[in-house]
């Protein structure tokens, strides 16, 4: 699957069938938090703040940019960041597994090494969210953590939960899984500290952010950079292995490229096959791809790196988020 099922976005014949599976999820879902709130399954507080990054809409709504605008941030105000992720796609037999910009994509996942990279912060995977921020603590000195996408992992406490919408797909047609794309009920968004759109504003919130494809970068050695307004007028193949390829897509054509649209599932195995093309256009890919194209990198593969822009006042209120969530402790 290459992206979410059509029917996940409005309501039609197939997501009614389904929606008497979406109420037993619903009340799943109710019940195993329900389970931390009281504490009948545990739930660990760590020594150090915890900030979560998450979303109740599967697939990508852009998350992995903030977190590393928020590790970026925390670094300029002298703090020692690290960042917890889950290693999704990983194949190690041990966890939490430490990662660097060495690691091996398929045996961490890609997430984590493009976190690793772009953070210059210490960055732990691992399904164990809890042993993972205990790690940091202990073997990086770390005094603030971040959690990638952990709005579910309740057994880890949190000083702060952001969560990001898709500011197009918003929440989809409201319904819980297999009906829908939520993972938890829409009313979990009035229980959160702070809610951003990607995109831009939305029906749900005026806090947004957008993410912005400027330039380009050769992948072969790392080489040499170019403005991606250097490829307009081109066709190109655009190449996207993540939650919501569209988006990406759509941010090139705004250069003017002429994208050839290649959209393969989240954190999908490329292999070298996957990119030979007959044509010798350039090959456009995201960072999350770029990690584990490297290996079979030819000189016309290129990877467009995102920067999050957030508006004013939403960079106002989130900074005064963060200043609140580290005075706490």
């Amino acid at each position: 699957m290459t992206g979410i099922p059509d029917f996940w976005l409005r309501r039609g014949l197939a997501a009614y069938l389904l929606w008497p599976l979406a109420l037993l999820f619903r009340a799943v879902v109710g019940l195993r938090r329900l389970g931390f709130q009281s504490g009948l399954f545990r739930s660990q507080r760590l020594p150090v703040p915890v900030i979560v990054v998450g979303n109740i809409f599967v697939g990508g709504t852009g998350k992995t940019p903030l977190v590393l605008w928020l590790a970026e941030t925390l670094r300029a105000r002298g703090r020692r960041p690290g960042i917890v992720t889950r290693g999704y796609g990983g194949s190690a037999s041990s966890w939490p597994q430490a990662v660097t910009a060495q690691s091996d994509p398929a045996q961490v996942g890609d997430e984590p090494v493009l976190l690793a990279r772009r953070s210059s912060c210490p960055v732990m995977a691992g399904p164990d969210r809890v042993g993972s921020g205990l790690a940091l603590i202990e073997h990086h000195g770390c005094d603030c953590l971040i959690s990638d996408d952990g709005l579910q992992h309740y057994a880890l406490q949190r000083d702060l939960e952001i969560v990001v919408i898709d500011g197009k797909r918003g929440l989809g047609n409201g319904f819980l899984m297999p009906a829908g794309p939520l993972r938890e009920p829409p009313a979990r968004l009035r229980s959160v500290n702070l809610l951003l759109s990607n995109g831009g504003p939305s029906a749900w919130t005026a806090h947004h952010f957008s993410l912005r494809l400027d330039s380009a970068r050769q992948l072969v050695d790392g080489g040499t950079g170019r403005a991606l307004t250097d490829f307009a007028g081109q066709e190109v193949h655009a190449v996207s292995g993540i939650g919501n390829p569209q988006r990406f897509f759509d941010a090139l054509r705004t250069s003017g490229i002429k994208v050839i649209p290649h959209a393969f599932p989240d954190h999908h195995p490329f292999r070298s096959a996957d990119l030979e093309f007959a044509d010798g256009h350039p090959v456009l890919m995201t960072e999350k791809d770029a990690v584990k194209c490297e290996p079979f990198a030819k000189a016309h593969y290129w990877v467009v790196p995102a920067r999050t822009e957030l508006s004013t006042s939403t960079r106002q209120t989130l900074e005064a988020c963060l200043e609140h969530c580290l005075s706490s402790r």
